[in-house]
């Protein structure tokens, strides 16, 4: 499954109202961190087609940063049909997310 960019506009179908694990991934393009997390989260996303991930670029969507208390980026929250189960603030591995989503 593809990552998909999440703005305010689409965050209540994408992610409120999905069925099922949403990958949130809070980053922006000048976090060094985060362009290192995007392939780790592109091959995750491709071995688990089960799963949805998304991107919120604070810089864009700041209200979206903002609602989620986002302090330090890269920041992850799983949502599980529609509700905030988990976070991971940081670099994390491939096997670490699927850890997460659990």
């Amino acid at each position: 499954m593809s990552i998909i960019n999440i703005t305010k506009n689409n965050f209540d179908s994408e992610v409120l109202k999905s069925d099922g694990v949403v990958i949130l991934d809070f980053w922006a393009t000048w976090c060094g961190p985060c362009r290192t997390l995007g392939p780790i989260l592109e091959s995750f996303s491709n071995k688990n087609s089960n799963v949805k991930v998304g991107k919120v670029n604070v810089d864009e969507e700041s209200e979206l940063a903002g609602k989620f208390e986002i302090m330090s980026i890269p920041t992850l929250i799983i949502f599980k049909n529609g509700e905030p189960i988990n976070k991971s603030v940081g670099l994390v591995s491939e096997s670490k997310i699927a850890e997460l989503i659990k």
